[in-house]
């Protein structure tokens, strides 16, 4: 049985533009993470004040980890969002780098957080590589990241708020 002939040839033109398009410039990538990691340090600071006048022995903790989840979580964002942008409408690139911005700094965030605090309770865990180490390892880090957004989610508001909708923006507006 043939196939109904096409009077042009498939190409994947689309799909190799689209993941050009995603690929961001280092200096985009570089001074954007150091600028994402900044903002959201800035966002768990004026949270914390709001909540508590800066009044924690943590307070060099807290900023180093939310500044690390802002750090880490721009490299992985940044493209994903391109990627889902690419040739879309300007309300459209705008939703696409917010959820994708939202999704990775509290992912990282809590990914980060999970691995403080599974190190504080290694001490008292089963040996390496044992069952009973597996367990635990997968039960602290699901227990983590559960405080984690109970707890350390609301840092980021209302600051971060903000600064997600002002980047969100100003990256849609800069793709075409």
């Amino acid at each position: 049985m043939d196939r109904p002939r096409t009077d042009h040839p498939r190409t994947d033109r689309p799909r190799i533009d689209r993941l050009r398009a995603a690929r961001p410039p280092y200096p985009d990538l570089i001074a954007g993470a150091l600028l994402w990691g900044m903002q959201m340090l800035a966002a768990a600071m004026l949270g914390l004040y709001l909540r508590n006048g800066l009044q924690t022995s943590r307070l060099a903790e807290i900023a180093a980890l939310y500044f690390a989840g802002g750090l880490f979580a721009w490299p992985f964002a940044l493209p994903v969002a391109r990627f889902l942008a690419y040739g879309r409408p300007l309300e459209t690139r705008f939703a696409a780098f917010f959820v994708t911005l939202t999704a990775a700094t509290i992912l990282m965030t809590a990914f980060l957080f999970a691995m403080e605090y599974r190190m504080f309770y290694s001490r008292w865990h089963a040996p390496f590589g044992s069952i009973v180490w597996a367990f635990q390892f997968v039960f602290t880090s699901i227990s983590a990241v559960y405080q984690f957004l109970v707890i350390g989610l609301r840092l980021f508001l209302p600051l971060g708020l903000v600064c997600l909708v002002a980047s969100s923006y100003h990256l849609a507006k800069r793709m075409r």
